[in-house]
């Protein structure tokens, strides 16, 4: 098939540090190619691809300290992919809505991942209008408070299998590994150190807006918690692949409706178990007692870390191979794609 992956260009494909989106778009774009579609890749300047790439500007944006606003870049990311929609079979979206007035215009079949969280008050009425727009879900959680959207299917994420190294024995302390921001709780991971008595090592990233959060919150808890609990900072796909795999288990204690939590198949395909709150797609993602412990609250945190030496890490692995491989994830899109593809255009050849 031919198919274009539409990347959004905060972060370049895959990002060098922070970026889950940008990087789930690269791990399907490398193995589409690799399974031999023809692919094209619309992203920023400094992505690496196996696929062709336009390069939509020179850089990514949020690395780039010129750029004050993101829009204009995304609208003229829109008139690069439509001025010659014939070369594509299906053109695949992951840059939220702003395409969605051309999709309605121009006869080429399309799917959007919506890999945010959908908020009613915003997203209702919209989706209301654009009810024929084929969108896909990353959990079926994310898909409860828009029922009405056009959803295609839900495709979980999926992770090359040699990315992250499995390890048998993990290691003494607990991770926590995301954005520090308040919705994702860091708060609530110091505590369990304290609690365990169990070292924490912290890897996230600080955007501008969460500075103030993070001096304010976290570094009074992070001052009494020494030297129990370290602040490493943000990783690249190196460090985060020891961080993890290193790891007793990963702490994910969010306070929001995860669409999905790519950490938690990180962790998993390291051997690590995961912690979380029952939250968003955490009980689709983890099976409680066998890859990880979901639970509510604190005590119930506290008591899980307890019983972490009850979990196989192999089995770990082993859930990890069988459900969030980038190869299902290819195969699970190629099925969306060739669905849409032949409905616009039943006499097209799908076949290699």
């Amino acid at each position: 098939m031919r198919i274009a992956q539409v990347a959004p260009l905060n972060e370049c494909v895959p990002p060098s540090l922070y970026g889950g989106t940008e990087r789930v778009v690269s791990y399907l774009t490398e193995e589409l190619v690799r399974l031999g579609h023809e692919v094209t890749l619309f992203a920023s300047g400094g992505s690496q691809t196996a696929a062709r790439l336009v390069e939509v500007c020179p850089r990514a944006l949020w690395r780039d300290p010129q750029v004050r606003e993101v829009l204009p870049h995304h609208v003229r990311l829109l008139e690069l992919v439509f001025r010659d929609v014939s070369q594509f079979d299906v053109i695949h979206f992951h840059c939220d809505y702003v395409h969605f007035p051309l999709v309605r215009r121009y006869k080429v079949p399309t799917v959007t991942t919506m890999h945010g969280m959908m908020h009613p008050p915003d997203l209702w009425q919209f989706f209301e209008e654009y009810r024929e727009v084929p969108v896909v879900s990353i959990s079926n959680d994310q898909r409860v408070p828009i029922p009405h959207a056009n959803w295609q299917r839900t495709i979980y994420h999926g992770l090359p299998p040699a990315l992250f190294t499995f390890s048998e024995d993990g290691g003494d302390y607990l991770a926590f590994l995301g954005r520090m921001s308040p919705e994702k709780r860091v708060d609530r991971a110091i505590g369990i150190a304290r609690e365990t008595g169990v070292p924490l090592k912290i890897a996230a990233k600080i955007y501008p807006e969460e500075r103030n959060y993070f001096e304010s919150t976290i570094t009074p808890l992070l001052r009494a918690a020494e030297p129990l609990v370290e602040f490493v900072g943000e990783l690249g796909q190196r460090e985060t692949n020891e961080f993890l795999s290193k790891a007793k288990a990963l702490l994910f204690p969010i306070d929001w409706p995860e669409p999905f939590g790519l950490v938690m198949i990180e962790a998993l395909a390291c051997g690590t178990p995961v912690i979380a709150w029952r939250r968003g797609s955490v009980p689709e993602v983890l099976a409680d007692g066998v890859t990880g412990y979901v639970v509510e609250n604190v005590p119930e945190a506290v008591n899980a870390v307890g019983r972490l030496d009850q979990l196989n890490r192999r089995e770990c692995r082993r859930v990890f191979e069988e459900r969030f491989t980038d190869g299902r994830m290819a195969r699970d899109y190629l099925r969306v794609y060739g669905r849409l593809a032949k409905s616009a255009d039943p006499e097209l050849d799908l076949t290699l």
